[in-house]
């Protein structure tokens, strides 16, 4: 496993994750960065930049060209290495299972060798500096990059990573939704992802904004943005790929809460609010 040391930053950091093969999303994502002004140095993905929606090699060269910090999810440690599935572990004859069956050889079959080189210099994580903090930057936990860490995953397991990376802010992806969970003078920040809706109901796709205060501390913020789903959904049904995900684009609900535990699942369809912006 390698760690991309990255020094220390400084100014607005802007993180998000899973773009999901999402061009619309991403284009917005560009769009919306250059309107705030924070350079590509400032920008993190925290990976599967490759997924569900139609445009795999579009995605990953806007990115790729766009030279921001990138880290490998699994399903670009996956692609580089040739693997047959998608290595999210899904349960077998789940219907995340079944599904992937259908996007990720489509996104092995789009994809050029240029991208595919890319991903071999990904790294796994990225660690950096920031307003006296160490960070670390992981794509499902240190230990697991197809794990799910939740807002309600025990803070034992995240004090685990914490330790194992001495760091003292970890920003995580891979679950598909936005939180933040403070405990004991460290922070677990998930952006959320721009590929695919929070399964609240909205069409609303999530990143984050952290920003050294005044007081030399850190603060963070949760945005969402809308884009345009519809051609992003109609470039899925175009290209046969899975009609549910394809329906999740236009209803902001997730096919199915399998990969949940039960605190996610009943929050299923209830419009996410970050109104105190350190939540």
């Amino acid at each position: 496993m390698t760690t991309k040391t990255a020094g220390t930053f400084t100014g607005k950091i802007l993180v998000f994750g899973g773009v999901y093969s999402n061009f619309q999303a991403l284009q917005k994502m560009q769009k919306i960065a250059d309107e705030l002004q924070i350079p590509a140095s400032n920008i993190i993905c925290t990976g599967d930049v490759v997924g569900y929606c139609a445009q795999p090699e579009e995605t990953v060269q806007a990115v790729m060209n766009w030279g921001i910090h990138s880290i490998a999810g699994n399903v670009e440690i996956q692609l580089r290495e040739g693997e047959e599935d998608c290595g999210c572990d899904f349960t077998e004859g789940s219907r995340c299972d079944v599904f992937s069956r259908s996007w990720y050889p489509y996104s092995q079959s789009k994809l050029s060798e240029d991208s595919i080189n890319w991903m071999h210099t990904l790294p796994d994580f990225l660690s950096f500096e920031y307003a006296g903090q160490k960070c670390y930057v992981v794509h499902g936990s240190y230990f697991e990059t197809s794990g799910f860490i939740f807002k309600s995953t025990p803070w034992q397991i995240k004090a685990e990573n914490f330790t194992a990376t001495k760091s003292d802010i970890i920003l995580g992806g891979h679950c598909g939704l936005p939180f933040a969970d403070v405990q004991d003078g460290k922070m677990w920040l998930n952006a959320g992802v721009i590929g695919m809706p929070a399964n609240d109901a909205t069409t609303r796709v999530w990143y984050m904004i952290l920003e050294e205060n005044e007081l030399g501390t850190i603060n963070f913020e949760h945005h969402s943005f809308e884009y345009e789903h519809s051609i992003a959904a109609d470039l899925m049904e175009e290209n046969n790929l899975p009609l549910e995900y394809a329906h999740t684009l236009r209803t902001g609900l997730w096919d199915n809460c399998e990969i949940l535990p039960e605190e996610e699942t009943v929050a299923q369809g209830i419009r996410l609010d970050f109104r105190d912006k350190n939540n």
